[in-house]
């Protein structure tokens, strides 16, 4: 057995409903086992160090930590995850509701058929080690029009014995409701630090409701950091969202959307910067499954030194799903020969009348652009950082909120 799977005590191991929960994930990781050069889905991003690391699963976070808080550039309703364990949040406005995921189990027992619905423990194995160890996370119902964005501040002091942290949250936004989120990762402490986090984010967006979900994944030079968001979006529902990749050894980002009835739209974004030797993995699965559904992405990514890129990208049409457009893009840049990027985008396609492409590039800096402005006294440094910026402007564009978007520009640069 691995040791990412260890037995350890959580709470609520007397409750029959979560002690079974727990060990569905428990045997199917069991029996899957960390990808590897053989997993389909996991063929250009082997954690192949996860065998080898002893990673400790610490559930009570660290005691000697006080509780954590950060200024950001724009107003926000905070909620703050001291090394994987949530610690408190901000005085909430009018239309959301936050509990800790283990009371949401314990006394709400009609969501617990939402938990584990969404993130299919056969498809991905690093949702059933989160559900082996499922108690941490928080369940959060926006049941109106919430104006001030929701940011999870998950805040991580690397400990001495390279320790796990798995997240489980909940996310259901009502009919004709709306909201922002914003999901930040950080740490403090050595650049060098090894430390896992397993995330797996379950969202329902009912009808004519709109969630747009923002993240920034800025962890440290030997992190690995694996995160699952699956989305079930109904009636003329809307699920938008921007992913900043910038920190960790091994960084997966995966997105998993369906569009379960007419009408639901998504978009989802990425950008991912990077240099050294690490792997950073944005991987999209979006099922059409009704008529008249969109999806549009657009990954673009920047790659220095011996580092990987990885982008997968499936777009599924059902055969009822008629009149529906899926689209598609990913584009990378790299910065030295070294540097690798792998890509497999994928369109099934099984009804008529669809509007559907797909397309992928990679190149290097324009020599040109940056002979010009070395020539006009701009350090070549300085000139490449400009370039970086433009290129991943387009992208950076779509990220609605002024003030968010401001906010995740300043972090690009910081890693190049």
């Amino acid at each position: 057995m691995t040791k990412l799977l260890q037995d350890i005590k959580l709470i609520g191991d007397e409750i029959p409903w979560l002690k079974d929960f727990r060990q569905k994930g428990k045997d199917e990781f069991i029996s899957q086992g960390i990808p590897t050069a053989k997993t389909e889905a996991w063929k250009y991003t082997k954690p192949n160090r996860f065998l080898a690391d002893d990673f400790s699963f610490c559930p009570q976070g660290s005691k000697d930590i006080s509780p954590y808080s950060i200024e950001l550039p724009f107003k926000a309703c905070q909620i703050y995850f001291e090394n994987g364990i949530f610690s408190h949040h901000d005085e909430l406005p009018e239309g959301i509701e936050v509990l800790p995921l283990i009371e949401v189990i314990m006394f709400h027992h009609d969501l617990r058929d939402k938990i584990g619905a969404l993130a299919e423990i056969k498809a991905h194995p690093f949702a059933a080690l989160n559900s082996a160890y499922l108690n941490e996370g928080v369940y959060i119902h926006i049941s109106a029009n919430v104006t001030t964005p929701i940011a999870f501040i998950n805040h991580i002091t690397p400990q001495p014995n390279g320790n796990m942290y798995n997240l489980r949250n909940l996310v259901v936004v009502d009919d004709n409701s709306s909201a922002e989120i914003v999901e930040y990762y950080c740490y403090e402490g050595d650049i060098k630090s090894s430390y896992l986090v397993n995330v797996v984010n379950e969202i329902y967006i009912e009808s004519n409701a709109k969630l747009k979900h923002y993240k920034v994944q800025d962890e440290a030079f030997k992190a690995g950091h694996i995160a699952l968001n699956a989305v079930d979006v109904k009636t003329s529902g809307l699920y938008k969202s921007f992913c900043l990749q910038t920190g960790a050894d091994l960084s997966r980002n995966e997105t998993k959307v369906v569009l379960a009835e007419e009408g639901a739209t998504t978009e989802v974004n990425a950008a991912y910067m990077m240099n050294g030797w690490a792997t950073i993995d944005t991987t999209t699965d979006i099922e059409h499954l009704k008529p008249f559904t969109k999806s549009l992405q657009l990954v673009k990514g920047v790659i220095g030194g011996q580092a990987k890129g990885v982008f997968q990208g499936k777009i599924h049409i059902a055969p009822q799903a008629v009149k529906t457009e899926g689209y598609q893009l990913h584009k990378a840049i790299l910065l030295s020969d070294e540097a690798e990027v792998d890509v497999k985008p994928e369109l099934e396609i099984f009804a008529d009348d669809v509007k559907c492409s797909h397309g992928s590039a990679s190149g290097e800096l324009d020599q040109e652009q940056l002979f010009y402005m070395q020539s006009r006294g701009i350090d070549k440094d300085k000139a490449k950082q400009i370039l970086i910026d433009a290129y991943l402007n387009d992208v950076i564009a779509k990220i609605d909120n002024e003030n968010i978007r401001f906010w995740i520009k300043s972090f690009i640069g910081e890693h190049d």
